[in-house]
């Protein structure tokens, strides 16, 4: 069980956002959407003393958000982070959280502010570790290896691009779905028949069905043996939906991405509809806050698995976080190209037989470099 430290004292001089969007050749498709460039939204946060710690704000949706996320954190973030030294993470979470709760409801962007306040959270653990000299995995008392999937899974061809994973070493595979029954149907058949009966699959249908579509689907996918059928439903479906689907359901059901508190994670958590828990560091709560909820899942014999779908700082935050709770479960790493992912989170790209070990570098154990990025940038301190 994780322990967090007693005091982590932390004196900002300067809380900066930096916006990339890289180009890609191929769009990325969900059920709800399509990116067409990869875009990340970094938080560089530096103390007095010039130590420096990074975060990643979630910004995937709208095609134009991550400008407006990097404003919502330097105007309503940044001043507050500034205002005072803050004994530790967690106090400067909850005030972030308390403070700006009204301004969330009057411009009605409850979720947009959450993403920015975890996104800070996770450069404060990074910056707070990197002062200790410690990883985040070994402050929390964890240990460095996680299991990875690769996650993503197109609906075009899916069995290729899972093919070259497998070849880089990942060994459990998600494909997206909701694409139309025959599709999915083939697509999934067609990973399986690709692998074979032992390996691990997952389908995420990011809230593509009604209820009534999504039993159906259920049945109809079962045979292909998936661990998990992940937001088959619209994420603010009532509990009493959720149980029902997942009461008929052959499939185990899968979400957490799209909550937004601790009381929703609790009560979730408690129904005892969802086998597996994602919370996502970059969408609310970063470290503070997630990491009580892994806990409770953990404890309610749920599986943990953080949900990651952006760039590379996000991505090795997700790594730690899943390394400092250990238990069963896997990390999401993403298939597509997505330049700013390989560039801030190498060398954690190429798992050995599906496992990454994590290094003995300080904070997340890495440090995003901004020149071989600088192409990609659209948006300066």
């Amino acid at each position: 069980m994780y322990v967090f430290p007693d005091s982590l004292p932390i004196h900002l001089a300067k809380v900066d956002a930096l916006v990339y969007r890289a180009p890609i050749a191929d769009p990325v498709q969900t059920s709800f959407g399509t990116m067409y460039d990869r875009p990340a939204v970094l938080v560089r946060a530096e103390d007095h003393e010039g130590m420096v710690g990074w975060g990643e704000i979630w910004c995937n949706f709208p095609n134009v958000g991550a400008e407006h996320r990097a404003r919502m954190l330097e105007s309503c973030i940044a001043p507050i982070l500034l205002e005072q030294e803050w004994a530790h993470p967690t106090h400067a979470f909850e005030a972030l959280s308390r403070r700006l709760e009204v301004l969330a409801i009057q411009c009605g962007e409850p979720g947009t502010i959450a993403q920015a306040i975890a996104g800070t959270d996770m450069a404060l653990w990074d910056l707070a570790a990197k002062r200790l000299n410690q990883p985040l995995w070994k402050l929390f008392g964890g240990a460095p290896q996680v299991q990875t999937y690769a996650s993503g899974l197109s609906p075009a061809q899916p069995e290729k691009l899972a093919a070259i994973k497998h070849r880089e070493g990942y060994r459990s595979f998600k494909l997206k779905v909701g694409f139309g029954t025959e599709r999915d149907i083939a697509n999934l058949r067609a990973l399986r028949e690709l692998f074979g009966s032992g390996t691990v699959l997952m389908i995420d249908a990011n809230q593509a069905w009604t209820p009534e579509a999504a039993l159906e689907m259920s049945r109809r996918l079962a045979p292909f043996n998936p661990i998990w059928m992940e937001e088959p439903i619209r994420a603010d479906h009532t509990l009493a939906d959720w149980q029902s689907l997942a009461k008929a359901s052959p499939i185990p059901i899968a979400a957490g991405e799209n909550m937004r508190s601790t009381e929703e994670f609790s009560a979730a958590i408690a129904s005892g509809v969802f086998a597996v828990i994602q919370p996502d560091l970059g969408k609310w709560g970063g470290f503070s806050g997630c990491l009580p909820v892994a806990q409770r899942a953990i404890d309610h014999g749920r599986m943990f698995c953080p949900h990651w779908l952006g760039g590379g700082v996000g991505l090795i935050a997700s790594m730690q976080f899943k390394a400092i709770m250990g238990s069963s479960g896997y990390v999401e790493v993403d298939s597509n190209p997505n330049p700013l992912r390989d560039l801030f989170a190498t060398p954690y790209l190429r798992p050995d037989n599906g496992t990454i070990t994590l290094s003995d570098q300080p904070g997340l154990g890495i440090t995003p470099d901004l020149d071989a990025a600088r192409g990609f940038l659209v948006k300066h301190r």
